[in-house]
């Protein structure tokens, strides 16, 4: 149990170091933040503020969070979350965020999701990547730079992800195994398209209804990569009404048979949540492989 007099003491002085000013704290809630993260939701005279914070494992986690978060909003293709600063207080590193009161979805919600998502994706550069590798959960991300996506899918994504299991022994050898054979099966199943600028961890826990019924993205993982992975994450957890995929069908068309390559892409998640949770994600992992490689 953490005593209430020294929860008002952390936020105030996170408050503090993030605005300048001594700040009283009226009340704090402990509200959902995800795996990895406490989050509370902090009341103060000068407004309602949502403060996210963890024992500093990864000392740059938020910092990259922030930066991830900027990258998105200058695209202004999407509404983010407003960082208000983020820093150390003895142990625990933290973030404070504007907190976005929930306005009841518009009418269009899913519409402006779909075409809002389109045209971010509709964001390229020359490589995939990105010029600062980053976090998906607790996990690093390397965004190193490369110029084609399988390539990056497999060196950037995969691979990581597949070694660090093999590690933990949550899968032995054998797997290992297939997975290096599903390497070469992966140009063949996954079309050509130029680099797209992805939220990178888009689930229904990070989007938020914002005060004006509208969609708000939070806790990314940005990097530019290969769009048909973040649409297919959407699918893996469910929480996205069909009229936000025909909206960003209608803006920007994907491939024939994307249906069939859902799976495929979502090997990235499962690998991640394997590495996080144990072993209870590897079943679909394994049809996956065995439909492909035996």
């Amino acid at each position: 149990m953490w005593p209430a007099d020294d929860q008002q003491h952390f936020f105030e002085q996170v408050l503090f170091q993030t605005l300048g000013q001594e700040v009283e704290v009226l009340d704090a809630r402990l509200v959902a933040g995800g795996s990895i993260n406490t989050a509370a939701r902090v009341f103060t005279p000068e407004g309602t503020f949502f403060v996210k914070f963890n024992h500093a494992e990864h000392e740059d986690m938020f910092e990259k969070e922030t930066s991830g978060l900027a990258v998105l909003r200058d695209t202004e293709a999407i509404t983010v979350a407003q960082v208000l600063g983020y820093g150390q207080y003895h142990d625990k590193a933290y973030l404070v965020q504007e907190f976005i009161e929930n306005g009841g979805q518009h009418p269009a919600f899913w519409q402006n999701f779909g075409e809002s998502l389109a045209l971010l994706h509709s964001h390229t550069q020359r490589y995939f990547g990105l010029d600062f590798d980053n976090y998906i959960g607790a996990l690093p991300q390397n965004n190193q730079p490369l110029p084609d996506g399988v390539a990056f899918w497999v060196e950037r994504r995969l691979r990581p992800q597949v070694g660090l299991a093999l590690y933990n022994e949550w899968i032995d050898p054998v797997l290992f195994e297939k997975f290096e054979r599903f390497y070469e099966v992966l140009p063949r199943l996954i079309p050509k398209e130029r680099p797209a600028l992805l939220h990178g961890d888009l689930w229904s826990g990070n989007f938020l209804t914002n005060p004006h019924g509208l969609v708000s993205l939070v806790d990314p993982a940005v990097y530019y990569g290969l769009r048909e992975a973040e649409l297919a994450f959407t699918h893996l957890f469910g929480g996205f009404d069909d009229e936000f995929y025909e909206t960003y069908h209608d803006t920007f068309p994907l491939e024939p048979d994307f249906d069939a390559r859902i799976p495929v892409y979502n090997l990235y998640p499962l690998l991640v949540h394997v590495n996080l949770f144990g072993k209870s994600y590897l079943p679909p992992i394994e049809r996956l492989l065995k439909k492909y490689v035996g």
